[in-house]
């Protein structure tokens, strides 16, 4: 058994018209996962009364109208599905490009010099990696991901920035992000950017790119690519590589 996975749920009161609903402790892909369930299975539902459900890292956050339906209605239909089954819902494993370093990436040489590496060792060992999305939060399209290697970890800056590039590709603590096309502040350190649009509100259905419990891998681009990318998501067009995966 999963120590950071709960038995059982645990149910918190978030104000008047919400539920916490705990799963686990920690950053933890079995918890994140039981969380991708519980969301599934929950919107599969389609309770009358929520309005909407958020799955976070070890968390689901339903919102409701409590004059159409009570926090115990929703508990009770919560431990119906306990334990969710996986609903073999459609994931994606995505191959994001990113330029590293320079003006791109303004924290990849210090960050090599913190570690005691290189910058090429740096941009090996992220690239290498295969990425979960935990959650989408803080700001529409900013991704957080597990996976990062070990070698990698390292704490997040003292003072936070308050402008960062839009795109930034960057790591702080053992997690790293990606940022949504917009300029955003950031207490993370800044390997790279990406032109991949992870929010686009001109994708009607599907503004946001990436999903909870999607894979994602990094492939260096040099700056000409880069440009060239740029603009071809500036049009709209959706420039990360995408393999469909059946949970």
């Amino acid at each position: 058994m999963n120590e950071a996975l709960y038995a059982q749920p645990r149910f918190r009161r978030s104000g008047d018209a919400a539920l916490t609903i705990e799963l686990g402790d920690g950053i933890d892909a079995t918890v994140n996962a039981r969380v991708v369930d519980l969301d599934q299975a929950l919107t599969a539902r389609a309770l009358p009364g929520v309005v909407e459900i958020v799955p976070t890292y070890r968390t689901v956050l339903v919102c409701f109208d409590p004059t159409v339906v009570t926090r115990r209605e929703i508990e009770a239909e919560v431990m119906a599905l306990w334990p969710p089954a996986p609903t073999g819902q459609l994931r994606h494993r995505w191959t994001v490009p990113v330029t590293y370093g320079g003006e791109y990436g303004m924290d990849l040489d210090w960050v090599a010099q913190r570690l005691d590496t290189t910058t090429d060792d740096i941009v090996a060992r992220h690239g290498a990696a295969e990425y979960r999305v935990y959650m989408i939060g803080f700001m529409p399209g900013l991704t957080y991901l597990g996976g990062l290697d070990p070698l990698l970890h390292i704490d997040r800056r003292p003072s936070p920035r308050l402008t960062t590039p839009p795109g930034s590709v960057s790591v702080g603590g053992q997690q790293a992000a990606i940022s949504p096309p917009i300029a955003a502040p950031s207490g993370w350190h800044m390997l790279g950017r990406t032109p991949v649009r992870s929010y686009d509100p001109r994708r009607e259905r599907a503004p946001f790119l990436f999903g909870a419990g999607d894979l994602i891998r990094f492939r260096p681009i040099a700056a000409a690519e880069f440009a060239a990318l740029e603009r071809a998501a500036e049009a709209g067009e959706i420039i990360a590589d995408k393999e469909e995966l059946r949970t």
